[in-house]
């Protein structure tokens, strides 16, 4: 399989700069900050190519109330009508495992769409359990850093991941340049990283409470330091 970088954006800017840096995939997200959040419709309507868009309604834990689940599923809706390649979804019931019931929801209402279960599965005690889970859900691929805060401290548990061989095993979470040799050493063939810097808001923005005193920015360089690492490893 030939190796693949994805870039997620939560801007307009930022969706522009991870196509000129040649990113093969685009995860669109609103509130980066927070992990990631549902994408607005107007920047999702301009989107186009091969962008998968994140369903998530709420920041915190992934334990969905049955309005939640009905605003995933429109917002899955949206993205299909909006011409999106596919959707990044994830839920765990109370006893700490992943939710059965609501991805199998969720995965009805993708249908033919391709699907990307999250970090969700870093929450789980082990999550390489997650591999044959999505696999007989017909989900794509798995997002994981291992369950590490970095997906290189994670590196164990994403090749134990890959070496399931069920579904395709996409590393993220503080992914950079060098990481990208080690991980596909260990069968790690899609990398996804925010490719992002730091950029000091003014602080009256923050004092009146539109925004943290930082925030960052998709970087071109970065995307194309990442994008050169993994066009070394094909």
């Amino acid at each position: 399989m030939r190796a693949i970088l994805e870039i997620c954006v939560d801007n307009s800017a930022g969706l522009a700069c991870a196509k000129a840096a040649g990113a093969d995939r685009v995860e669109l997200c609103s509130a980066l900050a927070l992990g990631g959040l549902t994408p607005s419709y107007g920047l999702t309507q301009g989107a186009g190519g091969d962008v998968m868009a994140m369903i998530r309604p709420r920041a915190g834990d992934f334990i969905w109330s049955n309005a939640e689940v009905a605003a995933m599923v429109a917002e899955i809706g949206m993205a299909r009508d909006l011409g999106l390649k596919g959707v990044v979804i994830g839920a765990m019931d109370l006893s700490g495992k992943l939710d059965l019931p609501v991805l199998r929801r969720l995965v009805i209402a993708a249908r033919g769409m391709d699907i990307t279960l999250h970090r969700v599965v870093d929450m789980l005690d082990d999550p390489v359990t997650a591999v044959d889970i999505a696999a007989d859900l017909g989900i794509s691929r798995i997002l994981s850093s291992g369950g590490a805060q970095r997906a290189i401290d994670g590196i164990a548990v994403l090749a134990a991941m890959a070496a399931r061989g069920r579904v395709s095993i996409m590393a993220g979470a503080g992914v950079r340049a060098e990481h990208i040799a080690p991980l596909a050493d260990v069968g790690i063939r899609e990398f996804h990283a925010s490719a992002s810097q730091c950029v000091t808001q003014e602080p009256r923005l923050t004092n009146l409470g539109f925004g943290p005193s930082e925030r960052r920015e998709t970087d071109l360089a970065s995307v194309a330091a990442l994008k050169a690492a993994v066009a070394a490893i094909n």
